[in-house]
């Protein structure tokens, strides 16, 4: 008797986990995702850039949240029931993006990923690895070492 085959993985697509900041649609590969959780208690942390909120107690961890739309350059994000923290992992550290809501898991063709633009809508290109076009909408996909970088 032989064994069912097992799907092959396919290292052409990528799925992105995707989210709006403002009316930005943007994606991430899904691996870089720890959780997706609402915003619980935070800490302010003095003399912090603008864009970080603050720190949280996750299960014991620290993490340290990002308002994603301030760190983009965009208007910051409005707390309300469709806004999340997108929590990723970075050189051993975990990192909150804050977001404006969630949408879908998109599979993406890696070869129909474009190059960015220098400026996609209102957003610095620098912080994107590309754009992947849609029927509906065209993603951005952020660079997430990029937005974590520290500016000084």
């Amino acid at each position: 008797m032989t064994q069912p085959r097992k799907p092959k993985k396919n290292n052409q697509t990528v799925e992105l986990a995707t989210f709006y900041v403002g009316q930005a649609l943007c994606g991430m590969d899904i691996l870089r995702v720890q959780e997706i959780n609402k915003l619980t208690e935070i800490t302010k942390v003095p003399q912090a850039p603008e864009y970080v909120i603050g720190i949280l107690n996750l299960r014991g961890q620290i993490v340290t949240v990002i308002d994603l739309g301030k760190k983009l350059g965009l208007s910051s994000i409005e707390l309300g029931d469709e806004s999340r923290n997108i929590v990723v992992s970075s050189h051993s550290e975990y990192i909150g993006l804050l977001v404006d809501s969630i949408s879908d898991i998109v599979k993406a063709e890696r070869e129909k990923i474009e190059p960015p633009p220098a400026n996609i809508g209102g957003v610095q290109g620098k912080f994107f690895e590309g754009v992947f076009k849609t029927e509906e909408s065209l993603i951005g996909i952020l660079n997430v070492e990029e937005v974590l970088k520290v500016e000084n």
